[in-house]
């Protein structure tokens, strides 16, 4: 069973477009839920793709969408990291 990357509820339905948490009420169909996205890969995508998303947090209609285990807080205390080391680094 697929759980949502922004809160573990588990999503019963498969994805689509236009599918939201039902208990968080995130969109799911995103590159920032996607597990092909990476930042720094060329457009922050694993897969082959052609078309830069400008959104990563937004609905979107990319064929290779695949929904990530990898929770999306994980994600967001990585960058906290980063941006504290760049900040120790310059002493800001």
């Amino acid at each position: 069973m697929m759980k949502c990357p922004y809160c573990g509820t588990p999503i019963e339905d498969s994805i689509h477009h236009a599918t939201v948490c039902p208990n968080c009420r995130k969109e799911l169909h995103t590159c920032e839920a996607c597990r092909f996205h990476h930042l720094g890969s060329h457009y922050d995508c694993l897969e082959d793709t052609d078309e830069l998303v400008q959104d990563k947090n937004m609905a979107n209609y990319c064929e290779s969408y695949s929904l990530s285990e990898q929770r999306i807080a994980a994600r967001k205390t990585d960058r906290e990291k980063d941006r504290a080391a760049f900040d120790a680094l310059f002493k800001l």
